[in-house]
């Protein structure tokens, strides 16, 4: 299953299939047609219409919340879900996992990405794999409890967990293999990436960056 996962620059994935799903689509480079696209939240980082439509097709299903879908008028096929749904699209299971900050702030009081704003990850089931991709996320209760065999964790530390908030997030779910992310472009780097490497209890996989 990793062949088929491809890591696009900051919090962006292909995962290659019997349907091609990508989530959180942005600058890409020689896309081809996505059956299914997955949005975590507004940000113009994970929520890019310019990228979206350039995927999607009258075939084309995208997943995102309320907030993502009212900037996405006059794209066809857009699920709305919210934290703790589970559907299935295009024979697809998704769940939707909550995707907030507990410790990091934009200013004084004011999380990057509270809780309340709705943002998620997704839990797709490919090829008999449990795939997490954790969107900007803290460790936080729920996901604690995910269970995934393929976590996307983001690591930079930036309006994010920290390479070592990200190994206690392995510990607790304990998937066969993580992937880091959310470094390398607008924040973070390949340092933090390594870090989360050498403090996880799982194998880690640091993928080079697909066009």
């Amino acid at each position: 299953m990793l062949t088929n996962i491809h890591w696009l620059g900051h919090d962006s994935f292909k995962i290659s299939g019997e349907r091609v799903i990508y989530i959180d689509p942005w600058q890409l480079e020689n896309p081809e047609r996505a059956d299914i696209v997955l949005v975590t939240h507004e940000h113009r980082d994970h929520l890019s219409r310019p990228d979206i439509e350039q995927i999607s097709d009258e075939h084309t299903t995208v997943v995102a919340t309320a907030a993502c879908a009212a900037q996405l008028e006059r794209i066809v096929n857009v699920v709305i879900v919210a934290p703790g749904d589970n559907s299935t699209v295009q024979g697809v299971p998704i769940e939707v996992i909550p995707a907030y900050n507990v410790n990091k702030y934009r200013s004084e009081g004011v999380h990057f990405h509270p809780k309340e704003a709705g943002g998620v990850g997704y839990i797709v089931t490919v090829g008999g794999k449990r795939i997490y991709h954790a969107g900007d996320s803290d460790l936080t209760p729920e996901m604690m409890k995910v269970d995934a065999d393929i976590v996307l964790l983001p690591v930079s530390g930036r309006a994010v967990m920290t390479a070592e908030e990200a190994a206690d997030a392995v510990r607790s779910i304990r998937p066969e293999v993580a992937i880091p992310m959310h470094y390398g472009s607008i924040m973070g780097s390949i340092d933090d990436a390594t870090r989360f490497k050498q403090l996880s209890p799982v194998p880690v996989e640091i993928l080079e960056k697909s066009s």
